[in-house]
C-alpha cells in the first residue's frame, strides 16, 4: 500500500495588482532594513562628524537660560555673526555662564568683566550643553565638560574644544561681534 505523499504546489498568481504589491515577507524586511541603517546611524559616527555651526538669530527678544535642553540639535543653527546682543552682562554669574537655545551660544564670564562665547552644540554627539557653573560647561547627554575659560575639554568623551563665538561689551549688552 503506496501513498503517494507529493503536493502540488499551488499556482502562481495572475491578477494583473498581484506583481505591483509586495509580499508581508519583503515588507518586513524592508521595515528591518530601514530600521538598521537608523539604528546604526544613530550609533555611529563619535567625533567624525563634522561640527554644527552656532549661530545667533540676532533677536534682542531671545530669553538666555542657565540650563538648556541635553537633546540632540539638527541643522545648522544659522545666523552665525549677525551682530545682534545676546544677553545683559549683568545677567552672566562671573565664573558661569548661560545657555542661549535659540542662538545655541554659551556666554560666560570666567573673570569679572571678561566675557567668553563658544558653541552650545557638544563636539561629541552634537547635543546643546546643559548647564554652565564654577568655570565648567557641561554637556548631560554623555558627560563631557569645557572650560568655560576657552572652550577646551576638560573630561570626555568629547575630544575636541567647543567653537569660539567672538563676542564683545556694547553699553551693557553682550553682543556677537
Amino acid at each position: 500500500m503506496s501513498t503517494d505523499r507529493t503536493r502540488s504546489l499551488p499556482e502562481a498568481r495572475t491578477e494583473p495588482h498581484a506583481a505591483a504589491d509586495p509580499s508581508r515577507r519583503q515588507a518586513l524586511s524592508l521595515a528591518a532594513g530601514v530600521g538598521a541603517i537608523g539604528l546604526l546611524a544613530a550609533c555611529g559616527g563619535g567625533d567624525t562628524t563634522a561640527e554644527p555651526d552656532a549661530g545667533g538669530s540676532g533677536n534682542e527678544a531671545d530669553t538666555p537660560s542657565e540650563t538648556g535642553s541635553s537633546s540632540p540639535e539638527g541643522g545648522d543653527g544659522g545666523g552665525a555673526g549677525s551682530g545682534g546682543a545676546l544677553v545683559a552682562a549683568a545677567e552672566v554669574p562671573v565664573g558661569g555662564g548661560v545657555i542661549l537655545d535659540q542662538q545655541k551660544v554659551v556666554v560666560t564670564q570666567p573673570t569679572k568683566g571678561t566675557f567668553k562665547g563658544f558653541t552650545a552644540i557638544c563636539t561629541h554627539q552634537s547635543c546643546t550643553v546643559a548647564s554652565v557653573k564654577n568655570g565648567t560647561i557641561s554637556c548631560a547627554c554623555h558627560g563631557s565638560s569645557f572650560s568655560a575659560t576657552d572652550g577646551s575639554v576638560k573630561t570626555g568623551p568629547a575630544t575636541r574644544p567647543l567653537r569660539e563665538v567672538a563676542v564683545t561689551v556694547e553699553g551693557d549688552q553682550v553682543v556677537e561681534s
